[in-house]
């Protein structure tokens, strides 16, 4: 299923909400383009909307942790928010539920930031 995502943002942070396979295609790129203009902008905070996420594959995830990487460098950090079953227990395989801060859902992120 092709990825097709759309951004949004409010005084709390920046929120990318993906539809599709997360799988580091020809939009990989684009996604990380879209946190660097956001550093660009003064963001600190990035939430990725998983919800409508069906897969994940190894790239998804380095495009993930690429995404992490370039806000913590600059002092920020980026969320997940609603991840399905399937991708929450590949966050737990991969131990990347230690490294994220993973919330049920866009407006828990909101209520406890």
């Amino acid at each position: 299923m092709k990825l097709t995502y759309n951004l949004e943002k409010d005084e709390k942070a920046y929120y990318l909400h993906i539809q599709g396979d997360l799988i580091g295609d020809e939009v990989g790129p684009k996604l990380v383009e879209i946190v660097s203009d956001a550093i660009q902008e003064g963001a600190k905070t990035f939430v990725i909307n998983l919800s409508e996420v069906r897969y994940i594959s190894s790239s998804g995830i380095g495009l993930l942790i690429t995404m992490l990487t370039k806000m913590r460098n600059v002092g920020g950090e980026v969320f997940l928010a609603a991840p399905s079953e399937h991708v929450k227990k590949l966050l737990i395989i991969t131990k990347l539920n230690n490294i994220f801060t993973v919330f049920d859902s866009v407006e828990e992120f909101q209520a406890k930031n």
